[in-house]
């Protein structure tokens, strides 16, 4: 009888495997997640410029200036994929190191 796992070896081998599974789905989820939202912040910020508002096109560039510093080299690419699908003027070069704005009037 002991060459059979318990019930309890099986559970646990059950909960190891799925696991193994679950957490990159969640680790792919959160990095989709947070490359979304780096996109939709950048994409609120250039909204302020539209704003007649001397001010408020101050406070949107430099909301927009902050953002970019703040996006790991590691997501930009991803993120440009929805800067882009937010049609944007914002992204980041090929390089990866530098954002490239475009001058909006």
């Amino acid at each position: 009888m002991d060459a059979l796992p318990s019930h309890h070896q099986r559970s646990r081998q059950w909960t190891f495997s799925r696991s193994l599974l679950v957490d990159p789905l969640r680790s792919r989820l959160r990095q989709w997640q947070q490359v979304r939202t780096w996109a939709r912040l950048i994409r609120e910020a250039e909204a302020l410029w539209h704003v007649d508002v001397r001010e408020l096109r101050r406070l949107g560039a430099l909301e927009l200036t902050q953002l970019l510093e703040e996006v790991p080299p590691s997501q930009r690419g991803r993120v440009n994929r929805w800067l882009h699908r937010y049609s944007v003027a914002t992204r980041f070069q090929s390089t990866g190191l530098e954002p490239n704005c475009s001058e909006r009037s």
